[in-house]
């Protein structure tokens, strides 16, 4: 099984600045995940030509229709005006329906550009869940990558978007397997509080547990924090010439072991997408 977490930059090419359904098809299909976790996701945005990213994804995966999950953190763009999805549920609880391409979100909110992250399985779901992990309070300065050949990056300053995180409980040949995405701040000390938050929501389920995503804490930080074991120890970004990792695969319990650790450049985005390959600890018997 090939488990995989990948910032896609709302699918934008450092080449050209532009979003292409097509490339960021062949982006995707090309990690060949079986699980893939997915941050920085547009839905008719128009910097992205109202495409719909997660939709893509799962198409390029061939996951069904009940087996990916886009929630959108904020309506309207980041970096320009924006305001909070009301991802409330009872309980942080959503379960799957037909087609959870949206969670979250109301009637009025159709066509309305969004921003969040996305879970994607080539594995049955059996039960979604979506966890509120709050946001920064202040501003922080961030890099924004340069839109072209030649263009610099610039500074700006940001107020932090809510941040979350969807868990899958996923129908795996060894078993009932958790597996969350998210997209931690990058407001230094925040994301650190968010990834203790989330392991502490995470210590209410049972089985073995893998988290997938961009956590905005470099190296060996996040398994210090958390105590988890880290399968993929490797530089994400930037994508040219990685000098640092920011993207992690954690893991708790018996999840079997690594096999390979691919950190794959892309078509699109600044940051690399990191894969582990995971073979049975045991040989499985039917």
């Amino acid at each position: 099984m090939r488990l995989g977490t990948f910032n896609v930059m709302h699918g934008r090419s450092l080449t050209d600045g532009e979003v292409q359904a097509e490339r960021f098809l062949d982006a995707v299909a090309g990690l060949d995940a079986d699980v893939l976790g997915l941050q920085e996701v547009d839905r008719d945005q128009p910097r992205s030509g109202q495409l719909d990213l997660a939709a893509l994804a799962a198409q390029a995966m061939g996951a069904g229709d009940g087996d990916w999950c886009f929630v959108p953190t904020v309506f309207g763009t980041p970096g320009e005006s924006w305001r909070p999805a009301d991802i409330a549920r009872p309980g942080g609880q959503h379960i799957a329906g037909e087609r959870p391409a949206i969670t979250g979100s109301h009637e009025d909110d159709a066509g309305e550009p969004a921003y969040g992250i996305a879970l994607i399985s080539r594995l049955p779901v059996q039960e979604w869940r979506v966890i509120e992990l709050g946001r920064a309070p202040v501003r922080s300065p961030i890099a924004l990558p340069g839109g072209g050949p030649g263009s610099r990056a610039r500074l700006i300053l940001l107020d932090d978007e809510p941040r979350i995180a969807i868990a899958a409980i996923l129908d795996s040949a060894d078993g009932p397997l958790t597996v969350v995405t998210t997209h931690l701040s990058f407001v230094p000390g925040w994301n650190a509080w968010q990834l203790r938050r989330l392991t502490r929501r995470l210590a209410e389920m049972d089985g073995p547990v893998v988290i997938l995503g961009d956590l905005n804490l470099p190296g060996a930080l996040p398994g210090l924090l958390t105590r988890w074991h880290r399968l993929a120890a490797s530089p994400t970004y930037p994508a040219p010439a990685p000098q640092v990792q920011l993207d992690h695969v954690l893991a708790r319990g018996p999840i079997g072991e690594v096999r390979a650790v691919h950190c794959q450049r892309t078509p699109v985005s600044d940051h690399r997408a990191l894969l582990v390959d995971l073979i049975p600890s045991t040989p499985h018997t039917p």
